[in-house]
């Protein structure tokens, strides 16, 4: 009998070893899954956290904005700052919305960038100084002399540029001066009242006001349109002759899925490197629609926009770092681009991120070209 209470009481105990076993190994893989779970959460969180800027450690990826979305729309500021390290006032930093009225300076809007931008620990390239589409009224029907025009354009860029000294790292002093048809200059009334050196003296005037501040020269159709090229290299190259200060070429990158080619993107990208020149692929997006062929981005479309966008991302990537400035996204998302109240263009779904902040295909393909 008490044989077998002891052999009972043994079983019993057995069991019971047993069943803690299988208890203690069930916790130990529950905790295991945890971590692993957690883990796994963890790497998406990080995931969502990281950004474009995190591929480019040499050069800043920038994108353009304004000021009411920086303060109105919440969904605009997480995006910008997860996915960018430098920022452009896309109109209100130009002459007209700062100077509208002779000697009544008008910084709200541009403050609020620049002050945007530092409270983020943001770049902020400053476009642009002098460009004929952003005259205000009273410069261009200006009654003096030629001499006090140009001492009207020498103080505004002094104010302007001293103004953001130390915050605004860099400037397209001169946008646009050159004609489509290249070989000339563009008639514009700079150009009129100041004489044909007048890019040269808004280059110095900057210069004059941050000795520190990068100073280029932007403008469009810079890879396909060899004349307009030819023209900007031989006004730079006389420039650094004559000791102008200029440090770089911003080629405005407004294209299409379709067009410029490849070889002629990096034709134009070698010609700026072989003349030791900060390179700013100013003003992307790649058009997706330009012959009006479809109504909304199929995929095809969107593969073939993924493709363009990695090849003009990759031939940046290439050239030495010291000629690396900047890749500048021309908007945020399709709906706010500029094309879509430009000469009555059709949408044309130029960005990376959809009308609801979505990435599209075609960040992907920035993405790889960063690689």
């Amino acid at each position: 009998m008490g044989f077998e209470i002891v052999k009972m009481g043994t079983t019993y105990f057995k069991h019971h070893i047993i069943l803690i076993l299988v208890f203690l190994t069930f916790i130990n893989c529950s905790k295991e899954d945890s971590s692993d779970s957690n883990s796994s959460t963890e790497q998406n969180e990080n995931q969502k956290e990281s950004g474009l800027k995190d591929k480019a450690e040499n050069f800043y990826i920038g994108v353009a904005t304004n000021a009411n979305r920086l303060n109105s729309e919440a969904d605009y500021d997480p995006l910008i700052r997860r996915e960018f390290s430098s920022i452009t006032a896309e109109y209100e930093m130009k002459m007209q919305p700062i100077l509208r009225q002779r000697g009544n300076y008008n910084w709200t809007k541009a403050d609020q960038i620049v002050d945007y931008a530092t409270e983020h620990g943001i770049n902020v390239h400053g476009h642009a100084l002098v460009w004929h589409n952003a005259t205000p009224e009273w410069l261009e029907n200006f009654s003096g002399t030629d001499t006090e025009f140009e001492e009207e354009v020498k103080n505004y860029i002094k104010t302007v540029v001293g103004r953001y000294k130390g915050k605004v790292s860099s400037w397209d002093v001169v946008n646009e001066g050159v004609s489509d048809q290249g070989g000339s200059l563009r008639n514009t009334v700079f150009l009129r009242r100041m004489g044909e050196d007048y890019m040269a003296k808004c280059f110095q005037y900057a210069r004059e006001a941050d000795p520190n501040a990068l100073l280029f020269y932007n403008d469009y159709n810079m890879t396909s349109n060899s004349s307009k090229q030819d023209k900007v290299f031989e006004l730079i190259n006389d420039w650094k002759q004559r000791q102008i200060p200029i440090d770089g070429v911003g080629y405005q990158m407004h294209i299409s899925y379709l067009h410029p080619s490849k070889a002629q993107i990096q034709l134009a990208t070698n010609r700026a490197v072989d003349n030791n020149l900060l390179l700013h692929f100013s003003e992307i997006d790649v058009r997706s629609n330009p012959n009006k062929d479809i109504t909304e981005l199929t995929d095809i479309r969107a593969e073939q926009q993924k493709t363009k966008y990695k090849e003009v991302v990759k031939i940046f990537n290439t050239i030495p770092d010291k000629n690396k400035y900047a890749l500048t996204l021309w908007g945020i998302k399709d709906d706010d681009s500029w094309l879509l109240s430009h000469h009555n263009n059709d949408n044309e779904w130029p960005l990376l991120f959809d009308k609801n902040f979505m990435a599209k295909k075609a960040y992907q393909g920035f993405s790889e070209g960063l690689e």
